[in-house]
């Protein structure tokens, strides 16, 4: 079961990777109004940071083919006892004779050496698109996040536009109430002042937003970005997640990282078996025609040539023993992997249920009320009721409530998408 889920995980990768599109890394066309999903989408297509993780699956492939090569044979070819000092060979010195050779090698491996190298190299292959995927894993939470900061920047700019507009007016009836005598120039000048604190608050959320647009920008790979990025879409709002335990099985199963760590561990096993085959002799045989030319006459000959190692000293402990020690990293390394998946997903489930208890609790006890007290204090001010003070008390306690409930919406929302990321579901449409 856990190799066909495996499967499953590197055609999905795979899959990815075939719709990538040749245009990495360049500006993406404008557009209207982006949802969550096109902007995914988007930065999946050009965030220059996936673009250099993506090569890893290239130099992993190429690593492949290497392992495929087999050993070439060497040719030599030669010439021994030539006359080039001017000795003259002849009957007299009866030196020579002069002789002249062609000579193959060839490299038989043994120990299964070029199989072992292949399942290193496909394994390392599996691994580079595990990571590729887990990489693609933490930018849709990136941009999800960064879309939600981006939507809560402009919900908080829409409050601070909004209060501020209610403020403006109430300067402009004050200035009319005080040229008519019915009113304190000071309630004038209290009322113009507060006017001035919350164009601060608009100005600031304008700066909110501007930063953490370029921030969506920068991940959706937009080389030029620009000042404004409109969004579409409210805050995610889901029905409850499954269970803890259910979560648990799902992040166990789906996890890239996790997947990469046990496909590490499975080239390691091949890299032993390789480094076993090393410590093997090769053999190699040979083959030469010779040929002798000299004063009594010429003459051919054949040579047949073996050639192994004598593995007295080196059989390749060192790198058996490397092997067998990186195994014993690899183990360790992943029960710490799992152990912090266990508690990523404890922490980020406990996000959810006190998001999910804090948007419940805004919605039903605090929105009518803050929005209640602040229209009666309103209407009460208006008619000379009330001071400007508890005006503006009742203002600033209903921007606090609708700052906490857009903050709540977003957090709401942000939890579910680091429950989708730790449990490996990332990208799928709920």
């Amino acid at each position: 079961m856990m190799n066909d889920l495996l499967v499953r995980v590197l055609v999905a990768g795979l899959c990815l990777l075939a719709v990538m599109r040749p245009s990495w890394g360049q500006a993406a066309p404008p557009r209207g109004p982006l949802t969550v999903d096109e902007a995914v989408k988007e930065a999946l297509d050009h965030n220059l940071g996936l673009l250099a993780r993506r090569f890893n699956i290239s130099i992993a492939e190429a690593g492949l083919i290497t392992a495929r090569l087999r050993p070439n044979p060497v040719l030599a070819i030669g010439g021994d006892h030539l006359d080039l000092l001017g000795t003259h060979y002849n009957k007299i010195n009866n030196a020579g004779p002069q002789e002249f050779s062609i000579r193959t090698d060839f490299v038989f491996e043994r120990g299964g050496k070029r199989q072992s190298r292949v399942e290193v190299a496909t394994n390392s292959v599996h691994i580079a698109q595990l990571e590729f995927l887990d990489a693609v894993r933490k930018l849709i939470l990136d941009v999800q996040s960064a879309f939600v900061d981006l939507q809560l920047a402009k919900a908080n700019l829409a409050l601070a536009e909004e209060s501020l507009k209610a403020l403006t007016q109430v300067v402009a009836l004050n200035a009319a109430r005080v040229k008519s005598g019915d009113l304190a120039e000071v309630e004038l000048v209290r009322s113009r002042v507060a006017a001035l604190q919350f164009k601060n608050q608009v100005r600031q959320a304008g700066l909110k937003i501007r930063t953490t647009t370029n921030r969506l920008q920068l991940l959706l790979g937009r080389t030029e970005t620009s000042g404004s990025l409109e969004v579409d879409g409210s805050f995610r709002r889901d029905p409850d997640p499954p269970d803890l335990n259910t979560l648990r099985e799902m992040a166990r199963q789906l996890r890239p990282d996790l997947q990469a760590l046990r496909r590490e561990q499975a080239r390691s096993q091949a890299e032993l078996r390789l480094q076993l085959a090393q410590g093997k002799v090769d053999y190699v045989i040979g083959s030469e025609y010779r040929r002798q030319q000299g004063i009594a006459g010429t003459g051919n000959s054949l040579g047949i040539f073996f050639q192994a190692d004598i593995p007295v000293f080196n059989r390749n402990q060192g790198e058996i023993e490397r092997v067998r020690r990186e195994q014993r990293q690899i183990e360790a390394r992943l029960r710490e992997l799992e152990a912090t998946i266990a508690v990523e997903l404890e922490n980020a489930y406990e996000q959810f249920a006190t998001a999910r208890t804090l948007l419940t609790d805004i919605e039903q006890d605090m929105l009518r009320q803050a929005g209640d007290v602040r229209s009666i204090t309103e209407y009460s001010y208006l008619r000379g009721e009330a001071t400007l003070i508890e005006f503006l008390d009742a203002q600033r306690a209903f921007n606090e409530t609708m700052q906490a409930y857009n903050e709540a919406r977003a957090e709401y929302a942000r939890s579910l998408y680091v429950l989708d990321s730790v449990t490996g579901m990332s990208g799928r449409t709920k």
